[in-house]
């Protein structure tokens, strides 16, 4: 080749110097961002991917903030409703103290009134000022909203505790199939004891041992036996004319019962009874046939869960009745797909809510009320018994649905956002050592081409010599 001023082997440098410092710039790039994408020039397919990723991983991100905070919303109402359960507990206590009244004065009994009355108040306050971010909990907004639009008197306390979050309005259909029956003896005794007596009995609650004086009327052993009813959960009355004796229990379904065991004396008129047990109601719920537990049924349907109660004038075969449901209720995002949504009911643990039809209400245990301590102790103690089973259960459903649902969801989603982070990162992420090899390898053959583009120009010069 001859020797001319234009030199090839030079614009041939300088093209390798241009690609080696744009690759260099490339290699710095990732180094200092830490990815291996930072265009969609440096790996087309690769953005792609990665877009996806980081799509789903704000999702899921977002997915386990809605989890976090529904499981502290929870546990502010958790906790609230055991502060409500630690009162009624102290309302069951000095209920049961004051069923004695033989062993109180008035001042104590008008003492332990004044406690109930307290421990009511309290209940009230702090089911109306509980909150979280700014949301009542449990004064019955976060309730599912119901109502009975047909055969009202057939039912009761109707409690929803959850519904599909797709479908704001549903019906329940009622139907009697069998009715509830009280466990009962008739005709026990049919005159009064030849000799003094004493007989057990025994009943869902548990014993009592009755003493008969000779000739004592059967009227007279019906009072007896009722005295001591709240031990018992048995009922006696006397036919007019006392000719003979009823013993029947104070409730409902397959768990009440009552027996009768003769101690000693007369064992002609007041003999041994055999255990009698009551009868559960089973009703026809939306097409599906359920038992229930005495008069109170469970639902369990279309994603509605909830219980209600067959009251005593719908407690006959054919009895109806359609329950709705109109929304409400406190739904909460489980996951990132809106089919992930579920609603549960936070219903109000007030005190004219405590309690059912047929009892009464935790209320009517104020002073003056129908159920106060000088009205009626024995049914203050067991409308405050139900009552404090009334906010266990709800207590219950509460923790339930915060342990299987929101706190199960936000470790699935913590998995998986563990999952998606490892993948995204063998996508965009960097390999340091890798890259600052090439680097390196990048500064050694800039420098090469930099000293080669010396000899290339020094060729050139040498024509220099020839003028």
């Amino acid at each position: 080749m001859g020797l001319t001023v234009f030199n090839a082997n030079t614009l041939s440098l300088l093209n390798q110097i241009n690609q080696i410092s744009t690759a260099q710039s490339l290699s710095m790039t990732r180094l200092s961002t830490g990815s291996r994408i930072n265009t969609g020039a440096d790996d087309p397919a690769g953005m792609i991917a990665l877009q996806g990723f980081n799509a789903e991983l704000k999702a899921t991100e977002a997915a386990i903030d809605n989890g976090q905070r529904a499981d502290a919303m929870l546990g502010v109402a958790d906790a609230a409703m055991g502060e409500v359960s630690t009162l009624l507990n102290e309302v069951v206590s000095l209920a049961s103290a004051s069923t004695s009244s033989g062993g109180l004065s008035q001042a104590e009994i008008a003492a332990n009134q004044a406690q109930i009355d307290q421990a009511i108040g309290a209940i009230d306050r702090i089911v109306r000022t509980t909150q979280f971010n700014g949301k009542k909990l449990l004064d019955g907004s976060q309730a599912i909203r119901t109502s009975v639009t047909a055969g009202a008197g057939n039912v009761s306390d109707v409690h929803i505790y959850s519904r599909s979050s797709n479908q704001d309005s549903s019906t329940v259909q009622v139907e009697v199939d069998t009715a509830a029956a009280k466990a009962q003896a008739d005709s026990y005794a049919t005159t009064s004891a030849s000799t003094a007596t004493t007989i057990l009995i025994t009943g869902d609650l548990g014993t009592a041992t009755i003493d008969i004086a000779a000739g004592e009327n059967l009227s007279s052993v019906a009072a007896s036996i009722n005295t001591v009813t709240t031990e018992t959960g048995v009922v006696a009355s006397a036919a007019a004319g006392n000719d003979s004796l009823h013993l029947i229990s104070q409730e409902y379904g397959s768990d009440a019962f009552l027996s009768v065991q003769n101690l000693s004396g007369d064992s002609t008129n007041f003999g041994d009874q055999a255990r009698t047990e009551g009868t559960d109601a089973v009703a026809t719920v939306n097409g599906s046939q359920v038992t229930g537990d005495g008069l109170d049924v469970s639902i369990n349907t279309n994603g509605i869960s909830g219980s209600f109660s067959i009251t005593s004038a719908g407690n006959d075969v054919a009895d109806t009745a359609t329950i709705s449901i109109s929304g409400g209720g406190a739904t909460f995002q489980l996951g990132t797909q809106s089919s992930t949504r579920a609603t549960i009911g936070i219903e109000s643990p007030m005190s004219y809510k405590l309690g059912t039809a047929t009892l009464g209400y935790l209320s009517s245990l104020k002073s003056g009320g129908s159920n106060s301590l000088t009205s009626d102790a024995n049914q203050a103690l067991t409308i405050a018994r139900e009552a404090v089973s009334q906010v266990a259960v709800a207590r219950g459903r509460v923790g339930a649905f915060q342990s299987l649902q929101v706190q199960t969801s936000v470790n699935s989603l913590t998995a998986t956002k563990t999952s998606l982070s490892s993948a995204r990162s063998q996508i965009a992420d960097v390999d340091y050592a890798e890259e600052t090899a090439e680097l390196g390898r990048q500064n050694i053959l800039l420098q090469s081409a930099m000293a080669l583009l010396g000899v290339a120009n020094q060729q050139t010069a040498s024509i220099l010599s020839l003028l």
